[in-house]
């Protein structure tokens, strides 16, 4: 879990009781945001381009959204005039919303009025971790998993896609992983103990 996590999700205790700490790091979160109000790019953008703290960006020529990024929380915005925002960056859930707030405070000082609660959806964790350190047998995992996918000549990694929860890891003989395509940090532990749990099952650790 990212150090910005004040508790551990109910997967992550489980899979710690059982002795598998998978040193899940979050490495991204993107999450959609609606704010329910309208915004006037130009002015945002004009207001905001000398700023010390912040940088932002604006080429309506190439892309129809703000780029704004700010360093505390260290995060990216794509801010639309429909009020639309997307959040990348974040290295938790809690700091989506954290994000969310800090880019709503500065639109409030620039100008934009916002009334109603911030609509967050978290789109899209990206998370590595590792299996505790056993290496993997990509060869027979690739036989015995349905829904894997392992093309050595083209990418070194094997692509497994669970359905439950919906997510798609990269597994490595190393052991170490990329989980993604989890909603919730808690689908994320979840599907690197499932997956664990399959390798397992058919033998695919070397160690």
């Amino acid at each position: 879990m990212s150090s910005e996590s004040k508790s551990e999700s109910p997967a992550e205790a489980k899979n710690k009781q059982d002795g598998l700490d998978f040193k899940i790091i979050i490495q991204n979160c993107v999450a959609s945001v609606n704010l329910f109000t309208s915004i006037n790019l130009v002015s945002i953008y004009q207001q905001l381009i000398d700023d010390d703290v912040l940088t932002v960006s604006f080429n309506p020529e190439q892309f129809p959204g703000l780029i704004l990024k700010t360093k505390d929380p260290k995060i990216s915005s794509l801010v639309f005039s429909s009020g639309k925002l997307v959040i990348t960056g974040a290295k938790s859930t809690e700091m989506v919303h954290t994000a969310v707030l800090a880019v709503i405070e500065i639109l409030k000082e620039s100008g934009t009025t916002i009334e109603e609660e911030p609509e967050i959806i978290v789109q899209n964790i990206v998370a590595s971790g590792n299996f505790n350190n056993r290496t993997i047998n990509l060869e027979l995992a690739s036989m015995w998993l349905e829904q894997s996918m392992y093309e050595p000549e083209q990418f070194p990694g094997l692509i497994y896609r669970l359905s439950e929860p919906k997510t798609v890891l990269l597994l490595f003989q190393s052991g170490n992983l990329v989980c993604t395509g989890a909603k919730t940090e808690d689908q994320v532990h979840e599907a690197v103990r499932k997956t664990y749990d399959d390798l397992d099952e058919i033998e695919g650790f070397d160690s």
